[in-house]
């Protein structure tokens, strides 16, 4: 047949192609099982009440009308599925694209099985590749890929999650597929039934599963044939010893484990063939890994079935049990002394390899099997009593401790490597030592040569010529030898020794030191000549840990004891992470070979996971820093008193605090053992990364800061909602605490080799920014956001305690805000303080965004701005769609009718009216003004709090970097005039990308104006001007003039009206439209006003100058936060009659 793999064989190329797909595939799956959104699991009644409508599983291809038609009915349903389909659809077609592979997975291999058959491969057929020893390597493999695929997707996706992710897809995007493989995919993937929260096994699980798409029958016969009789692998090398056997068939094991669920006659009532294959593969074990670390116990798996059940009593007989458990717990206290002896040893030597390799080979035997008898099996639901019981036995027999298995581990991951550097030191030096070794030969023996010529004299030497030529023809042949000649070594090494034995030499002391040397090198040269990749690759194969690769999680909180009781050991758990590295070798195998694009993906999956591993074991290092640094924490805040710069003398002792001072010292000393632990690891390599000792400390560093920071401002920032007075204490507390945290950190950054100060604000930027994605996520969309959260590795799961906020910065927001209600408080600027309307009291004041600065920084102020912007977005979009809803209805246009007839009436007569357009504003539309009220009170409370918080943070970066402030300034004024002085709004994409950084840095530095910022693109809504103008008249009615103030206050505290934030909402809502109806709004104000000059009406006068006067005021409120210049004011309304009104006012 050939070479089955070469490149010109299409028969073993395309086999080899399905085969690496098939591992592609597991590699994909298992990176997904990660990513399932939550919505779609319905883990919460909540998401089942809210998301059951349209989040639907196999049920809807039985009714597809019906349910579509559901949706449609419903505006609410329709706005849910709208989002569902913009927040998932590219997720959801990953998860189709990995299901729809498996399907075209064992499709392919169907057809590559009948082209086979049908003779498409010219002299070959399934036979003749069954006695290929890498074509039935592959036949079997792609077989039990296929198995493995649809107990993992079984296994991570269950049953009803699938089906829901399935016809999401469908509906979502079945104008891109087609409905035919579709089709096929839910009928392969459709729930089994099998569940993770279930106790019971399915029925004829999983050979009914498997039977769905089967597999060639007659292929499943010859693998089943092969698996039993052949070893696949040739693995008996690498495990030569009897006992070794079971260890040596493991991986053809697992394989037949899957292969027989295709043939479930031969486990039902072949009995003598599962006697067979027990006797062979299962002699003293019953639990298997059947792909990187999935394990399972063969005593569940086949309890099911008669025959194999009754075939593997005799394993699992209890003498058996004891008898295999005590032995390998005996070998592993033995393993463990030799293992350290083996360590303290100084230098390896040629010689001793071969004991090593040895020792190694027993311990991974030992390791294997007790991690596997005494780990719990992840792919069944449950385990049996038998399976805990029998657990529980070897656990017992063998003395099993996870402290000690985890030394043997440790110690033999260590010598491994040792041993495996050594070795590969010894094959690149080869060719040149054995060169030297040669030479050295020559020269000896060339020596002796030169002795017995009687030319050169040694002390009871005599000339023998006999003897001289003898010797110059040794080293003629020496000369001549080569590497891979150890017979000739060999006869050389019998002739000298003949030579010292028949001609007697020896009585000759130096003559049989020089013979003595020269056999000694080459002895040497033969052991240097017999140095191959053999060996290299029997280490790789006995010290493979895939089946370990889960059970691993298992030692996490072991590892991490001990490394906090010893930080060097950081040094072994490298050897322990190298040996797992080894296990990515199994799923890359066939991926290599094909040469597959693949190699890649799957490479970087399995190392992010290995690296993901070290990360959970060497994040005790941060954790325990951060223990310590919170004792420092508290010496710092509470115990050690601040060092003033200048001191008297006689003060001194105040302030020596020697214990407490010891004590920092002993702190600090611990913290930088620590540090130095982990550092020792330098650098790693894992899989296809490379880990940075320093950058993995540096993450582990930031993580921890990320709790800890995080985990303080949820406690600080919690409040009590009938309180309005304990805002300022919460903050002034988390400004300690922050203090504390940040004069700590940067005290040990030497300690610990970091850059405090800029981890510092680099975390602090993200938790806050972090915080504003989750609010503002959680506004529009809530299962979103806890999916993306996973692909975060620092984000940290608090659990939500407020219905309304999903983090301390949107509770803190709510709760400024509450306190700060237009509806309960009025905004007096003179003295920048809100007051409570009943009581008069001042709540709050302007000093409040300094103590946020204080406890929060620079990025918790921005952060609430952002926030609180994105508030005002939300207002103004519910105003904008009341608007646009209104217009079309009945009782708005009849207004805005009657209205502009009363304003054209008034103009043409000189008699006003105000009163009755002031009726028809409110007559039968009360109930229309009520939310829009809301919102524009709310959208002008918010601009307030912008505008304060904008300018606390302008003051501070004047004063903490002027020249920044300055820059950032002038660079703002220059793009301004560039913009204005192009007047045709083009722009390129680097300066859209310059206008977008230049905001966030203006942002930052107060450097903003939210009351003229467009929030959104308004569409045109008809009469917007005269809505908004008749709904100003209604609410200023109810204001009125206070001189003590000199302002606007609410004439009743039942119905109250923040006059300011009232005129700032207003303002800032025109501005969303075009700049014609802010400047139409201002012209009917005046118009209005006008009317109070001369009025006729039943209303005394004196009542009308005042509402007039009111007006008037609210005017020019507005006038001034929507920078509305005077003139436009006078062209509406003459200077007298302004004066008029001034001149009334003072009276």
């Amino acid at each position: 047949m050939g070479d089955f793999l070469a490149p010109h064989n299409a028969c073993g190329q395309n086999l080899l192609r399905i085969v690496s797909r098939g591992n592609a595939i597991l590699a994909e799956l298992m990176r997904l099982k990660d990513y399932v959104p939550p919505v779609f699991r319905f883990d919460s009644k909540q998401f089942d009440q809210k998301y059951g409508s349209v989040i639907i599983d196999f049920a809807y291809f039985k009714a597809c009308a019906t349910y579509e038609q559901k949706i449609e009915n419903d505006s609410a349903l329709q706005a849910l599925d709208e989002k569902l389909r913009e927040n998932f659809s590219n997720i959801l077609t990953r998860f189709y694209l990995a299901f729809e592979s498996i399907h075209k997975y064992i499709t392919d291999l169907n057809a590559y099985i009948d082209e086979l058959e049908d003779g498409l491969y010219i002299q070959q057929s399934l036979e003749s590749i069954m006695f290929n020893e890498e074509g039935k390597q592959l036949m079997c493999e792609a077989v039990y890929l296929y198995g493995i695929m649809l107990l993992l997707v079984d296994c991570h996706f269950e049953g009803y999650v699938r089906e829901r992710l399935l016809v999401s897809y469908y509906r979502y995007n079945a104008q891109r597929s087609s409905s035919t493989r579709v089709d096929d995919v839910c009928m392969l993937l459709r729930s089994t039934g099998y569940s993770k929260s279930s106790l019971k096994r399915p029925a004829n699980y999983p050979e009914e599963y498997f039977k769905r798409v089967p597999v060639n029958t007659s292929l499943v016969e010859l693998v089943i044939g092969r698996l039993r009789s052949d070893e696949l692998y040739n693995q008996s090398r690498a495990f030569p010893y009897p006992e070794h056997r079971s260890i040596a068939l493991a991986n053809q094991a697992s394989m037949l484990v899957i292969i027989l669920s295709f043939n479930p006659s031969l486990l039902h009532s072949q009995t003598a063939i599962m006697r067979e294959i027990v006797v062979k593969f299962f002699p003293d074990c019953w639990v298997s890994s059947i792909y990187m670390g999935v394990v399972i116990n063969l005593f569940d798996w086949w309890q099911p079935y008669k025959a194999a059940r009754t075939a593997l009593n005799s394993t699992l007989e209890n003498s058996n049990i004891k008898k295999t458990a005590q032995n390998y717990g005996q070998k592993m206290d033995t393993q463990i002394l030799e293992v350290e002896k083996i360590q303290f040893s100084v230098n390896l030597d040629e010689n001793a390899v071969g004991p090593i390799v040895k020792l190694v080979r027993n311990c991974n035997v030992t390791l294997h099997w007790i991690l596997l008898h005494t780990a719990s099996p992840n792919m069944l639901v449950e385990e049996s009593k038998r399976s805990k019981s029998i657990r529980q036995l070897v656990i017992h027999e063998s003395k099993y401790s996870v402290e000690n298995c985890l030394r043997l581990l440790l110690n033999t991951a260590q010598v491994e490597q040792n041993v495996k550097q050594f070795y590969k030191q010894l094959l690149q030096d080869k060719e040149s030592k054995w060169m030297k070794k040669k030479e050295r030969c020559v020269e000896r023996i060339s020596d002796l040569a030169e002795l017995f010529s009687g030319n050169k004299f040694l002390d009871g030497t005599e000339k023998n010529l006999c003897l001289q030529k003898w010797f110059k023809e040794i080293s003629e042949h020496v000369k001549t030898l080569q590497q891979d000649e150890g017979r000739k070594i060999v006869q050389l090494l019998q002739a000298l020794e003949e030579v010292q034995e028949f001609h007697q030499p020896e009585n000759n002391l130096n003559i049989s030191q020089y013979l003595a040397d020269t056999r000694v090198i080459l002895r040497s040269m033969l052991l240097t000549g017999s140095i191959s990749e053999d060996i290299m690759i029997t280490l790789n194969i006995v010290t493979d840990c895939c089946y370990a690769w889960i059970i691993m999680e298992s030692f996490v909180s072991v590892m991490q004891g001990c490394i906090k009781e010893n930080p060097s050991m950081v040094i072994k758990l490298k050897a322990l992470f190298l040996k797992m590295a080894s296990a990515l070798e199994t799923p890359l195998l066939r991926i290599n070979q094909a040469r597959s694009a693949d190699l890649s993906s799957v490479s970087q999956h399995y190392s992010r996971e290995l690296e993901g591993f070290a990360r959970r074991v060497l994040q005790i290092i941060p954790e325990t820093v951060f223990g310590l640094l919170a004792e420092i924490v508290h010496l710092e805040t509470n115990i050690l008193k601040e060092m003033p710069t200048k001191i008297s003398k006689d003060k001194l002792k105040d302030y020596e605090q020697f214990d407490d001072r010891l004590q920092m010292a002993k702190l600090t000393y611990a913290v930088s053992v620590f540090t130095k632990g982990e550092l020792s690891l330098r650098s790693v390599s894992l899989g296809v990364l490379r880990v940075d000792s320093h950058r993995l400390f540096e993450d582990g560093i930031r993580q921890e800061l990320v709790k800890k920071v995080t985990h303080a401002l949820h406690n600080c920032l919690v409040f009590d909602l009938k309180s309005k007075t304990d805002l300022v204490k919460k903050l002034q507390n988390l400004a300690t605490v922050m203090d504390g945290y940040r004069r700590s950190f940067q005290y040990i950054q030497d300690y610990i080799n970091i850059n405090s100060l800029k981890i510092w604000h680099e975390e602090i930027t993200y938790i806050i920014n972090n915080a504003v994605e989750e609010e503002c996520k959680g506004l529009t969309w809530i299962p979103g956001k806890n999916w993306r959260s996973l692909q975060d590795e620092k984000f940290i799961h608090i659990p939500v305690t407020d219905s309304n906020s999903y983090t301390f910065l949107g509770r803190f927001a709510r709760e400024l805000i509450r306190i700060t209600d237009p509806r309960s408080t009025v905004y007096i600027e003179h003295t920048l303080a809100w007051y409570d309307i009943k009581t008069h009291n001042e709540v709050l004041n302007h000093n409040v965004f300094s103590t946020i600065l204080q406890g929060m920084g620079t990025p918790g102020l921005c952060g609430l701005d952002e926030l609180i912007s994105f508030f005002t977005v939300v207002e103004i979009q519910n105003i904008n769609n009341y608007l646009e809803k209104g217009v079309r209805e009945k009782v708005w246009t009849d207004m805005i009718k009657d209205s502009n007839i009363i304003m054209q009436n008034n103009s043409e007569n000189s008699k006003g009216n105000p009163g009755k357009l002031y009726m028809t504003a409110l007559t039968g539309t009360t109930k229309i003004w009520m939310p829009m009220l809301d919102w524009v009170l709310k959208i002008g409370q918010f601009q307030i709090l912008r505008n304060k918080i904008a300018y606390d943070l302008n003051t501070a970066c004047k004063f903490e970097a002027k020249h920044m402030e300055s820059a950032l300034r002038t660079l703002n004024q220059a793009v301004l005039a560039e913009i204005y002085k192009r007047n045709n709004g083009y722009q390129t994409e680097g300066e859209t990308e310059l206008l977008r950084q230049l905001s966030i840095r203006l942002d930052w530095a107060g450097i903003s104006d939210p009351q003229n910022k467009i929030y959104v693109k308004s569409k045109n809504v008809p009469d917007v001007e005269i809505i908004m103008f008749l709904f100003t008249v209604t609410q200023v009615h109810k204001l009125y003039y206070s001189k003590s103030i000199a302002g606007l206050l609410s004439k009743k505290v039942q119905d109250p009206v923040d006059a300011i934030a009232f005129a700032i909402g207003m303002q800032t809502v025109l501005r969303q439209f075009h700049t014609s109806a802010l400047n139409r709004y201002v012209a009917l104000l005046c118009e209005y006003i006008m009317l109070f000059v001369n009025v006729e009406s039943s209303k005394t006068a004196s009542d009308w100058e005042a509402e007039g006067i009111t007006t008037l005021h609210f005017l020019e409120l507005f006038a001034k936060y929507s920078n509305v210049p005077k003139s436009i004011i006078l062209s509406h309304i003459p200077l007298v009659i302004l004066d008029q009104y001034d001149v009334k006012l003072l009276k």
